[in-house]
């Protein structure tokens, strides 16, 4: 399997228990920043992809964004150790505090936290969307020295009502991102 692509999600029911066409592996991570990087790490090791597609869900902070988009690059919306180091950077740390997909798209902000109501911070940074593991998976890419690339699709606007919209709208990308993953 030494060099295919390994699609990368959260939950099986955002793929809505699907697999993608063409046999393509797919590894579960679970919710969060700490389960998206261990099971992202574990996944490289058995697979040994050359490419990481992640396919998700997320919140909508830009009103311009809406359907599937691709991520273009990614920071962490929970890291926030002031004064020791703004907001979204690790304190005393050295690694990147943002990745790039090498793609045009959308900025995603991920965190340990469902967004339900609108932080300045993140519209100040110019983010698009937002989720819960892309930052780890990023993180685990650029460790293992994987290509990574995201989908993410709009499931509710980032705010009091987005837990019930989520619930409705989780599975309703999935097709959007077969029909894109079959144009790559």
């Amino acid at each position: 399997m030494s060099g295919s692509i390994l699609i990368v999600t959260a939950l099986p029911q955002e793929l809505d228990d699907s697999l993608p066409p063409n046999d393509l592996p797919v590894a579960f991570t679970g919710v969060g920043k700490v389960n998206a990087a261990l099971a992202v790490l574990d996944a490289i090791a058995v697979y040994r992809p050359r490419l990481i597609i992640n396919f998700g869900t997320a919140g909508r902070v830009s009103d311009r964004v809406h359907g599937l988009v691709e991520v273009a690059s990614v920071v962490q919306r929970d890291m926030n150790a002031e004064p020791l180091a703004p907001r979204g950077m690790t304190p005393f740390q050295e690694d990147r505090h943002s990745f790039v997909s090498g793609q045009n798209g959308v900025v995603c902000a991920t965190g340990d936290s469902f967004v339900t109501s609108r932080d300045p911070w993140l519209v100040e940074q110019g983010v698009d969307v937002v989720d819960m593991e892309l930052f780890a998976i990023a993180a685990a890419c650029e460790r293992a020295g994987v290509a990574w690339r995201s989908f993410k699709f709009i499931t509710d606007d980032a705010n009091e009502d987005s837990g019930d919209h989520w619930e409705t709208n989780v599975h309703r990308g999935r097709d959007l991102f077969f029909e894109k993953l079959a144009t790559l």
